[in-house]
């Protein structure tokens, strides 16, 4: 059993130290959002994704231990959190002590990538309502209305407020 408590504590470490990067991807991430560089925020997102992988197969080893340890403590794996074993623990305080360290860790680095990603999301909220502001904003100008210029024949000349209305030539 405390092997398999030292492999599940050292693929939560593994864990931790994986979303600890994406933490600081995310701060990252902030700065080039305001910045609207795309480029690297594309950069940025690359490296998350492969990050991402490296966790997720963490996930797979700790449910493994996790299903291993609730074998050995004839637990069902569905119902067995890891809180529940830090207080079955009680009998191996070094154990317990070290799974709850790392399980506090772990549950800060989430909670601050977390609030990262909330503000990162409103930011990029906020930048779409500008691009949509601009764009609503570019329509209307071509939706101007005409102006008052009349031809000799007392006709409107079709020219509307503020608009060129020039065509691209890809030849020149």
């Amino acid at each position: 059993m405390a092997s398999l408590l030292e492999n599940l504590i050292d693929v939560l470490d593994g864990e931790n130290a994986e979303y600890e990067k994406l933490v600081t991807l995310s701060e990252s991430k902030t700065s080039v959002i305001v910045a609207g560089d795309i480029e690297n925020l594309g950069k940025i997102m690359e490296e998350e994704q492969e990050i991402v992988g490296r966790i997720q197969a963490m996930e797979k080893k700790r449910d493994k231990f996790l299903a291993d340890i609730a074998n050995v403590v004839n637990r069902d794996v569905e119902t067995l959190k890891l809180i529940d074993l830090i207080q079955m623990l009680e009998s191996m305080p070094d154990q317990q002590r070290k799974l709850t360290d790392v399980q506090k860790r772990l549950r800060a680095t989430i909670d601050k990538l977390r609030e990262t990603n909330a503000k990162n999301q409103l930011l990029l909220s906020e930048r779409l309502d500008m691009v949509n502001f601009n764009l609503d904003m570019i329509r209307a100008m071509k939706s101007a209305p005409q102006t008052a210029n009349y031809n000799k024949n007392a006709y409107t000349n079709g020219q509307s407020l503020g608009i060129f209305h020039g065509s691209f030539d890809a030849k020149q």
